[in-house]
């Protein structure tokens, strides 16, 4: 399983979507939990590990 960032499954930057792709779970799902994350974090560690990802997870290839 590659973690990737996804090319047609994006409301940002894709990275939510390919981690959706990657676990075969929805989409919605997962920004669902991130969205309750990062409000029960005080937003800055879920923001700032969002944009990590968005810098170090390649685009999925192919489509």
């Amino acid at each position: 399983m590659k973690l990737t960032r996804s090319r047609k499954n994006r409301m940002l930057a894709g990275v939510l979507g390919g981690m959706a792709e990657s676990f075969g779970m929805s989409a919605a799902l997962i920004r669902i939990l991130f969205v309750i994350l990062t409000f029960s974090t005080a937003f800055f560690p879920m923001a700032m590990i969002y944009l990590v990802l968005v810098f170090v997870l390649p685009n999925r290839e192919g489509y």
